[in-house]
C-alpha cells in the first residue's frame, strides 16, 4: 500500500442520477479526493474502443454531477477559470459541465507543456505555448491524467510563476484527472507551495474518475508494461462499481492500461488503435513467458487467495455497506475460480478480433 494512503477508506458522499461519488477519509491527508463513478466513466476505462468525441461524451455525466456537488459545499465559488493543458486536457468536458450547472466561467487559458527530444531520447519538458490571464481570487479548474505526474509537475509551478507575475491570484485549485496514486503525492507537497505565494488559498481538492489507480514501476509480468505511464489496480483505491463492471466482463480486466493514451483515443485514432492491436499482439507473443495465475494477479493487485478481511482493507473497503461489500468479494472469487479455465492466447485473439471489428472506419 502507498503511504498517503494507509488508513484511509472510501466513505459515500454522494448518489445523483447514477453517478456515484466517495470522498477519501481517514489517513493523514490535508487536501480532499474524491472518486466518482458513472456508467460512461466505466465504460470508457474499460472498454478501448470508446474513442474519438465518445470518449469525451462518456466523461460529461460524471464531471457534471462532481462539479454540481462542488457548487453545493461551495468549494468552486463564483469565479472559475479553466486552465487546459493542451492536448490531453481538452477531453476533459469542463466547460461544458460547468455551463450545466450554472458556473460562471470567467476566463479559459491555455498551456502547451511538451516533450524536448534529442537524439531520440526524452531530454525535459517545455512549456511551448501559453494563453494564461491572471486575476485575482480565482477557483482555478483543470483537467489531465496524472501518471508520472512530470507534466502536471512543469505545468503547476509554471502557472505559480506567471499568476505571480502577472499579480494574479489563486483560492481554490479543482483538479479532475484519469490518474494514479502519483498525484496524491504531489498535491499533498504543492498545498504548503500555494499556502506560501497566497496566504489565503484554502484546499486542493482533486477529482478521479473509477479510481486512484497505479502506475506500472516495471515492465510487469509480461515483460511489455511501460512503467511509469500504464495504469493498474495494484495499490491503488478503486470504485466498487468499476470493479464490479470490469469483473462482470471477460477481459476487461487485462487490458494494457486503463486509458491507453487519452489524447491518441479523442484525436489520433489510428495510432490508438495500433497500440491497443500492438499490445494483445504482443501478448500473444509471449504468453509463454508467465504464467497466467502471476497475470491475473497482478491485474487484481495482490496475490490470490486473499481472506474477505484482507481484501476489505486493501481496497479501502472497510467503511462501504457489508452486504454489497461480500457480494462484490464473492463476485471476484468467482471470476478468479473462471479464470483457471482461461487461455491468454485465446484472450488475445478475441480481443484482436473485437478491435479490429469496431475500428473498420478508420
Amino acid at each position: 500500500m502507498q503511504p498517503y494512503l494507509e488508513k484511509t477508506y472510501l466513505q459515500p458522499a454522494g448518489d445523483i442520477k447514477g453517478t456515484t461519488i466517495y470522498k477519501l477519509a481517514g489517513g493523514d491527508l490535508a487536501n480532499s479526493y474524491y472518486i466518482v463513478s458513472n456508467k460512461g466513466t466505466r465504460k470508457l476505462l474499460s472498454s478501448p474502443e470508446v474513442i474519438g468525441y465518445d470518449s469525451y461524451l462518456a466523461m460529461t455525466d460524471a464531471t457534471s454531477d462532481m462539479i454540481g456537488c462542488l457548487k453545493q459545499d461551495n468549494t468552486i465559488g463564483t469565479n472559475v477559470d479553466i486552465m487546459t493543458i493542451l492536448r490531453g486536457g481538452l477531453n476533459y468536458p469542463l466547460e461544458e459541465c460547468c455551463y450545466r450547472n450554472g458556473v460562471r466561467v470567467t476566463n479559459m487559458d491555455f498551456i502547451s507543456c511538451e516533450r524536448i527530444i534529442h537524439n531520440n531520447q526524452i531530454t525535459g519538458l517545455d512549456i511551448r505555448y501559453s494563453k494564461l490571464r491572471a486575476p485575482r481570487n480565482i477557483t482555478l479548474m483543470i483537467g489531465d491524467i496524472i501518471a508520472s505526474g512530470e507534466t502536471l509537475e512543469r505545468s503547476m509551478h509554471y502557472i505559480i510563476s506567471e499568476f505571480k507575475r502577472l499579480g494574479g491570484s489563486i483560492r481554490n485549485l479543482v483538479f479532475f484527472t484519469i490518474g494514479g496514486t502519483r498525484a496524491i503525492e504531489f498535491f499533498e507537497a504543492m498545498l504548503p507551495v500555494f499556502r506560501s505565494n497566497w496566504p489565503e488559498f484554502e484546499n486542493i481538492t482533486c477529482v478521479f474518475y473509477e479510481g486512484i489507480f497505479s502506475a506500472y514501476k516495471d515492465k510487469g509480468v509480461t515483460g511489455i508494461s511501460w512503467p511509469a505511464i500504464d495504469f493498474f489496480w495494484k495499490d491503488g483505491v478503486i470504485s466498487p462499481e468499476f470493479r464490479a463492471y470490469v469483473l462482470s466482463d471477460d477481459d476487461a480486466l487485462f487490458e494494457k492500461c486503463i486509458i491507453y493514451d487519452g489524447g491518441a483515443r479523442r484525436y489520433e485514432i489510428p495510432d490508438h488503435y495500433h497500440e491497443v492491436t500492438e499490445y494483445w499482439e504482443n501478448i500473444r507473443e509471449v504468453a509463454h513467458n508467465f504464467s497466467f495465475k502471476d497475470f491475473l494477479d497482478e491485474k487484481l493487485g495482490y496475490p490470490t487467495p486473499i481472506s474477505y478481511e484482507n481484501w476489505l482493507e486493501l481496497n479501502h473497503y472497510g467503511n462501504l455497506d457489508k452486504e454489497q461489500m461480500t457480494k462484490l468479494y464473492e463476485l471476484e472469487l468467482a471470476f478468479i475460480k473462471g479464470a483457471q479455465n482461461l487461455s491468454i492466447r485465446d484472450i488475445a485473439d478475441r480481443r484482436l478480433r473485437e478491435f479490429k471489428e469496431a475500428l473498420k472506419g478508420y
